[in-house]
């Protein structure tokens, strides 16, 4: 039921959707877009073909390898033999379904949330699904990306429909100005460390303000990708004219005419001034600085000049503990200075920061400087099409001068189901979206941070402090 005094933008793009309501008091909604990765999508084909259906409309369905590939530069299939099998599905399945299939040896492969938008396939407006929890990052283009499990995508492929029931609204407006030299990155892990993990369970969030405003389309869609750890089932940005110049002449984006005609559309999409939301957030930016997460989840996060917290000051009982058991796996002490903290590996990359804009501005902090002797760093582009931007660019030459690897696209050391895993006890400061224990690895710790501290601490061999950062420190002059 719409609500009085106006409907958010959510509203308008769930109710266009909308095929019916379900018995059960589920909405049945049309998927505009449905994206394949390898992991969650075989048990889907093989369901299919038992029950003898196809694929409804196989031309609003494309698939990539991103999760379990080897990013060792010329890999194959092969690369990465425990995850051949699943490779090899995903191309046998989309090559007898009739699917677009992006595979290592394809020129524009890449993680799944990297090429939904530089391709055009996410558009304003529309609802996009894939099996991956952070399909929320194409909201940064003003599109529902909704993440599945598998016997959802079985439901998609075979209805191009998809039953949920519908989320509530939040509007996160963000007030004042951010700081030079701040990102996307810091702005979303400041928002889970003030409002929690689960403090967007059951809602769609809006992300708006000035602040919001003033982001690239690309820094967009790094917020709305951990729209996940924040709890929620999706987040969004409306449309601007960024986001217009971003999808023209993209390889799905309409053409022409068509065009023309979509740009009016997708400039009306917006909240109606009256709407009402379920929850209202607003946060002023102007005192955030850099951030890094110190223990096992999201909201592990402070300032990177703060201390580790002290359990014994947190009142709930089940917190408490839970901020003990992260102190005991992250060995750290409460109270701790996090910066000086040693560290082993640096990775960039991940569907949260691994586009040009994010390899730009950790390239301009490591030119002419070199990774501390004994850290491994690596650069992990989010797909093909951005490696060769950067290459263009001449990035990869700073990034190897300064001591890091040069990688081919993929998920890579965001989760350990590849080649690239952090070692038992070792320590990693990453661009991911999850610090969870042994998420990069068995007995592996992570601090999650921006491309930019992630920069600084492989040249500084540590986490760093807010002097560090200064474009005119020791460090990096």
């Amino acid at each position: 039921m719409d609500k009085e005094g106006g409907l958010t933008l959510f509203d308008k793009i769930w109710n266009a959707h909308l095929v019916r309501q379900l018995d059960d008091g589920r909405d049945l909604v049309f998927v505009d877009r449905h994206v394949l990765q390898e992991t969650t999508c075989a048990q889907a084909f093989a369901n299919l073909r038992k029950a003898g259906r196809s694929v409804r409309y196989p031309a609003l369905t494309i698939a990539t390898q991103d999760h379990i590939v080897s990013t060792r530069p010329g890999r194959t299939e092969d690369s990465n033999p425990a995850g051949r099998e699943l490779m090899q599905l995903l191309r046998s399945n989309a090559l007898a379904a009739g699917i677009r299939h992006y595979g290592v040896d394809h020129p524009s492969q890449g993680i799944v949330h990297v090429i939904a938008p530089e391709l055009g396939l996410a558009l304003p407006g529309s609802l996009l699904a894939c099996g991956d929890s952070h399909t929320s990052t194409v909201g940064g283009l003003g599109c529902l990306g909704i993440g599945v499990g598998t016997s959802e995508v079985e439901h998609i492929l075979a209805t191009q429909t998809l039953a949920l029931s519908k989320p509530k609204s939040m509007r996160i407006v963000y007030e004042g100005t951010l700081q030079a030299g701040l990102s996307a990155k810091d702005l979303i892990l400041h928002t889970i460390a003030r409002i929690g993990v689960a403090g967007g369970r059951g809602f769609a969030v809006e992300y708006a303000g000035p602040v919001i405003e003033a982001l690239t389309v690309e820094a967009r869609l790094t917020l709305c990708n951990m729209s996940i750890e924040l709890g929620a089932r999706l987040g969004f940005i409306a449309p601007d004219d960024k986001t217009i110049a971003y999808l023209e002449n993209r390889e799905f984006s309409p053409k022409g005419a068509d065009f023309v005609t979509a740009c009016a559309d997708w400039r009306a999409l917006c909240s109606d001034e009256q709407a009402i939301f379920d929850r209202q957030i607003h946060i002023d930016c102007t005192q955030i600085s850099h951030q890094v997460s110190w223990g096992t989840t999201p909201e592990d996060v402070v300032s990177i000049d703060g201390v580790v917290p002290d359990p014994l000051q947190v009142v709930d009982p089940a917190r408490r503990e839970r901020i003990s058991q992260a102190i005991r796996y992250m060995a750290v002490q409460p109270g701790q200075k996090l910066s000086g903290l040693p560290i082993d590996v640096a990775f960039i990359g991940s569907c949260t920061n691994s586009r040009l804009s994010d390899l730009i501005q950790a390239a301009a902090l490591v030119r002419g400087q070199h990774v501390a002797p004994h850290v491994r760093a690596l650069v992990v582009p989010g797909s093909m099409s951005v490696k060769r931007q950067a290459e263009a660019l001449g990035l990869d030459a700073i990034f190897r001068a300064a001591g890091f690897e040069w990688r081919d696209a993929g998920c890579s050391m965001c989760v350990s189901i590849n080649e690239d895993v952090v070692p038992p006890g070792a320590r990693c400061i990453a661009t991911t979206n999850r610090n969870f224990e042994n998420r990069q690895g068995p007995k592996s710790r992570t601090h999650i941070a921006s491309p930019a501290v992630v920069a600084v601490a492989a040249l500084a061999g540590c986490l760093p402090d807010s002097s560090m950062m200064n474009p005119n420190s020791e460090l990096l002059s």
